[in-house]
């Protein structure tokens, strides 16, 4: 359906993944202020490349391995104010870090992250969903491969892939440099995990996001991450 933010518009009709508040926390959150380059990791309707356009004034690819969305965040993207800086790329991310010669100095990916369980007919959204076109170690290799040496990578999973994701980046040479706990409503448990990655390792930073208070309203931190997005803020 169609969404609009203050900067920007997306319809993200077709694609395996709509517009989340994940994503929009994703792309508010990740830390852009030294990166001239920027890779969008299965793009879907290209909110996240949008959002990094947005902040920044990197030049973007984002890639996308499903033909319909790849073709939705084109639209999106040419309609946008920035079609000049992003490139969408239609291949596998394993692909595309063969072909390019490029390091970037962020990555940010709102990966699919379920292991197991009942799958939708809808194979756009399947796969959105589903570790079946990118997994773990597949994501984990290409970040490796396709960061800088001083650059950063930004993700954003649920908390219960946690285990199985950091055992798949022990066998690395990326380390966790952030780890932010996101909690939906104040006094609840968190949900999500935004992580920071890079070559560096040392210290992880802890943090927390609540996102809402006990009533509903959106807490000051969320607001001061989002207010450039959203149109209600």
């Amino acid at each position: 359906m169609p969404f609009t933010l203050k900067q920007f518009h997306i319809d993200d009709s077709g694609c395996g993944m709509p517009v989340s508040t994940d994503a929009i926390i994703l792309g508010a959150w990740a830390n852009l202020s030294h990166s001239n380059t920027v890779l969008d990791i299965g793009t879907g309707s290209g909110v996240l490349a949008l959002m990094a356009a947005q902040r920044s004034k990197a030049s973007i690819v984002a890639v996308e391995y499903d033909q319909v969305s790849c073709d939705v965040a084109k639209k999106n993207i040419d309609a946008s104010p920035w079609p000049e800086r992003i490139k969408v790329e239609h291949m596998c991310i394993q692909k595309y870090a063969e072909i390019t010669n490029t390091k970037f100095e962020h990555i940010i990916c709102n990966p699919p992250y379920f292991l197991a369980g009942p799958q939708t007919t809808d194979a756009s959204r399947a796969n959105a969903r589903h570790t079946n076109t990118l997994t773990f170690e597949h994501l984990i290799e290409s970040i490796q491969n396709l960061l800088s040496k001083n650059g950063s990578a930004s993700l954003i999973l649920p908390c219960e892939v946690e285990v199985n994701f950091l055992k798949t980046l022990s066998t690395s040479s990326i380390k966790v440099s952030k780890r932010v706990q996101v909690i939906p409503v104040r006094e609840k448990t968190a949900r999500r995990l935004l992580l920071e990655l890079n070559f560096v390792g040392g210290s992880v930073l802890e943090e927390s996001l609540i996102l809402r208070e006990r009533d509903n309203t959106y807490t000051e931190e969320m607001i001061a991450l989002t207010k450039d997005f959203y149109l209600n803020l």
